[in-house]
């Protein structure tokens, strides 16, 4: 055979085979088409399912030859499972109920519960916004958003910490990946940050005394615990330790349900010293958590916002005139008025009395002349009924001079010494700038809880002196027909 024969003869052959491809590979895309034409169907969300129609002899021996081939193909599209699938599922309206990671996160070994603190206010460290704040749980620090650019998002990329908490939702994301996170490991972290009680754990507080375990290894007593001095807040860290052992109000803020759905006016600052004291109450009493003390840092925010800078942080304050006001504006903030209206504050610490006052005439006038005025309207015993949300005691003055061994004695005087202020009997004389007044008061209603104020420091023109005087009072126990729980 000649040369230009064997050309022919190998061209007619490759056109052959170029000819039998491509009519395969149509018959493959044809097919291919018609396989994707139910799949189509369903992902634009139609609930019809789409019935193949009888096909010629021809076309299934074809479709034969070709099957398995398009059903590796689409086994191994679904165990990729990639991105752009299930965003196309998103944009359909299908989508997974969670992703696949979430229950292998490979970063949950990077927490380090030793530096998480949820005690400070819930901020970003770098923009100081309180909006959609990030808890990082590998270094402790507050950061905003998780989306591109934010600044959890650049913290975790920057330094390779990838496990957040959202401090409203208590949901954890592993970023920069943007997943969530869901595993049954990291509840200890929530119940820190969100504490809750039952109303059968509420009742068992006082019934089980069990010390409990900080994550740090030290033991401590749920309520007994310690709190901070950020600076200068012992005087409010008395108080609000001192209420917080107090059981009708601690159960009462232990359990959110009872004042959360409380109608406040619009605009209204007030129901955050509920909300905080609430939070505070619970970190107090959790028998889960890492460390056996607490910072009120977000409580004593509330109090410098809500007293308009009254009580600070970094300032001394008087500890009565911190409770005085704090009852008062913690019964008010829970919809409570003066006279109609009662809360659980008026209920465990309201009592009442009647006060008798008598003007005086002044002393420098002539005897003759203060007989007169007595029989005056004007200087008539008057008397008036009032409430109390404590009682101030007086202690007798201290001793000027030492003893004969050259020792200045401090001297002790009984509860009911001083109690006799409140008898009905006792009468103390009151000077105001211009008048003089006689006044004695009588106990006519006893609180559940009975709050004692002793007045230990006397200011003059020159300087503040404290009193040394022990008083001597019963814990608990029947006295005189009255039951007293006191509190210093």
């Amino acid at each position: 055979m000649s040369g230009r024969s064997k050309r022919e003869s190998r061209g007619s052959t490759r056109g052959k085979r170029e000819s039998e491809s491509r009519g395969s590979s149509g018959r493959v895309k044809r097919e291919r088409d018609r396989e994707r034409e139910p799949e189509a169907a369903s992902s634009r969300g139609s609930p019809v399912r789409v019935k193949r129609e009888v096909e010629p002899a021809s076309v299934r021996e074809a479709q034969a030859s070709v099957v398995p081939f398009v059903r590796v193909k689409r086994e191994r599209e679904v165990d990729e499972d990639s991105e752009p699938e299930r965003e196309v599922r998103a944009k359909n309206g299908r989508v997974d109920s969670e992703d696949r990671r979430s229950r292998h996160c490979p970063y949950l070994d990077t927490i380090n519960r030793s530096v998480l603190d949820f005690d400070f206010e819930k901020l970003c460290s770098i923009s100081l916004s309180h909006i959609n704040a990030y808890a990082c749980l590998v270094c402790g620090k507050y950061f905003q958003g998780r989306g591109l650019k934010s600044h959890a998002y650049i913290h975790s990329v920057q330094f390779s910490h990838h496990v957040f908490l959202n401090l409203h939702t208590l949901k954890f994301y592993c970023l920069p990946d943007n997943y969530e996170i869901i595993d049954s490991s990291l509840e200890d972290i929530t119940y820190v940050l969100k504490p809750t009680f039952t109303k059968q754990q509420i009742a068992n507080l006082d019934k089980q005394a069990k010390l409990s375990r900080a994550y740090d290894g030290t033991t401590y007593l749920p309520g007994i615990v310690g709190l901070n001095n950020i600076k200068a807040n012992d005087y409010a860290n008395a108080v609000l330790q001192a209420l917080s052992n107090v059981p009708p109000l601690r159960n009462y803020f232990l359990e959110e349900d009872n004042y959360k759905n409380i109608k406040r006016p619009p605009g209204d600052i007030m129901f955050l010293l509920v909300q905080r004291f609430g939070e505070l109450m619970r970190k107090l009493w959790n028998p889960r958590n890492f460390k056996a003390h607490v910072s009120p840092h977000e409580m004593l925010q509330a109090v410098v916002l809500c007293s308009k800078k009254t009580f600070q942080i970094t300032k001394q304050g008087d500890g009565v005139d911190f409770l005085s006001w704090f009852l008062n504006a913690l019964h008010s903030a829970l919809g409570g008025t003066k006279k109609k209206k009662k809360t659980i504050v008026t209920d465990v610490f309201q009592g009442s009395m009647r006060i008798f006052t008598k003007k005086l005439p002044h002393p420098d006038l002539p005897a003759e002349e203060k007989e007169q005025l007595l029989h005056n309207d004007e200087y008539q015993e008057t008397m008036v009924e009032s409430t109390f949300m404590y009682l101030t005691l007086d202690l007798p003055t201290a001793p000027l001079y030492k003893d004969e061994k050259e020792q200045l004695i401090i001297p002790q005087v009984p509860l009911f010494n001083i109690l006799a202020k409140f008898n009905g009997i006792t009468e103390k004389e009151y000077k105001t700038y211009k008048e003089n007044f006689l006044k004695r008061f009588q106990l006519t209603k006893l609180p559940p809880y009975l709050i004692f104020c002793i007045k230990r420091f006397t200011k003059n023109n020159f300087f503040v002196e404290k009193n040394p005087t022990i008083v001597n009072f019963p814990i608990t126990g029947q006295a005189n027909g009255m039951n007293y729980k006191t509190s210093r």
